[in-house]
């Protein structure tokens, strides 16, 4: 969806009108060439077809930088400027939250019926 010229990286994506202070182009463009990009997942995507002047891509990149696997997962915005796909803003998408389930008490009945303590039965051990 983004058409980026060789040799430009992301800052050949940005919009003019993108989110300038909140960009480090320099820094972005340093971790774009230091990463070995491994994979690219579309989780989804909005609008951004022939017609449309916005899309919206949600992606996962995969890469390996500093001797770790990582994630980039983002919900990106973009706008169509005199016919190409430029990057406008985004947001981190977080993994949900652990859930933690709820375990017995020592001295509360065992979940599993029996009728004894849980520490008596399924918690023994």
């Amino acid at each position: 969806m983004v058409t980026i010229a060789a040799g430009e990286g992301f800052a050949g994506a940005w919009s003019v009108n993108a989110t300038a202070g909140d960009i480090d182009r320099e820094a972005t463009l340093r971790w774009s060439k230091e990463a070995e990009w491994t994979g690219l997942a579309i989780a989804a995507k909005e609008n951004g077809g022939e017609g449309d002047d916005d899309g919206m891509v949600e992606f996962i990149a995969r890469y390996r930088a500093g001797g770790h696997d990582l994630t980039h997962h983002e919900r990106s915005r973009f706008r169509r400027i005199d016919g190409r796909w430029f990057y406008v803003d985004g947001d981190i998408v977080k993994p949900p939250p652990a859930r933690r389930t709820e375990t017995a008490g020592r001295n509360d009945p065992c979940p599993c019926g029996s009728g004894k303590k849980y520490k008596r039965c399924h918690g023994a051990g």
